[in-house]
């Protein structure tokens, strides 16, 4: 039986396992799905030395970035995003992709206007670096914010109204409102947000957080990243299934 897996620190209450559990079930594959939780990055590839069933794997927070190192070979666009949500293992070769970008952008494109012409990101880490990715191949400028000062394009402190005017495409990308800590929100000026800004949230549980909710208040049309996760999650079944 082949074995696909989600590697991360903390998979308690991942998508991916649920999400394929169901597919395989529904589409009559024998194949089983398991979460590989690790402390280091340093810890990963040593595990899966001399399994020949494990062929496919996700990969989420923190290890998008810090599991690069470890791979024999990276795809072209994953390596200039500098993150890998998706590996291959062939011949013990593991080689690494990137879908979240696809969908990403697959689950935003019908819903961009041509009020949508620049975009605020929030957070700075290695789904980030796929956001920008997939917007910079639409053409569409962004602002990176960060926690750290001089680290990005700005801090949260320097987001004010003329910064929200700016981008009517504003995106999280942080873990911030992510459940169990749903009250959680990041601190930017909503009151500036209107009703021909796009809100998306990469967060999926809960469905909506409090940046949403908070953005909705103004008005705002909303995104959580269910439908992302559900493209990115086919995209890496497609690369497992015809490389």
């Amino acid at each position: 039986m082949k074995v696909f897996g989600l590697i991360g620190r903390s998979l308690a209450h991942s998508f991916s396992k649920d999400y394929f559990t169901v597919k395989f079930k529904n589409e009559g594959v024998d194949a089983v799905y398991r979460n590989f939780e690790f402390e280091k990055a340093e810890d990963i590839r040593p595990f899966f030395e001399g399994r020949n069933d494990v062929v496919g794997l996700n990969v989420t927070i923190p290890y998008k970035e810090e599991i690069i190192p470890y791979l024999d070979e990276i795809e072209e666009s994953a390596k200039e995003i500098g993150a890998v949500n998706t590996i291959l293992i062939q011949n013990n070769k593991w080689k690494g992709f990137n879908t979240d970008q696809y969908g990403f952008m697959t689950s935003l494109k019908p819903f961009l206007t041509n009020m949508h012409e620049r975009a605020l990101i929030l957070g700075d880490g290695g789904a980030s670096r796929a956001i920008r990715y997939a917007l910079s191949k639409r053409s569409i400028p962004c602002h990176v914010v960060s926690r750290e000062k001089g680290k990005a394009d700005l801090s949260y402190d320097e987001i004010n109204e003329h910064v929200i005017n700016a981008c009517k495409l504003i995106i999280n990308t942080t873990p911030i409102g992510m459940f169990p800590k749903v009250d959680d929100h990041l601190a930017i000026p909503y009151d500036f947000i209107t009703k021909d800004h796009l809100v998306y949230d990469l967060i999926y549980n809960p469905d909506r957080t409090q940046f949403l909710v908070k953005a909705e208040k103004r008005g705002a049309s909303i995104m959580n990243g269910l439908d992302m996760l559900k493209l990115q999650a086919e995209k890496a079944w497609e690369i497992w299934n015809n490389s």
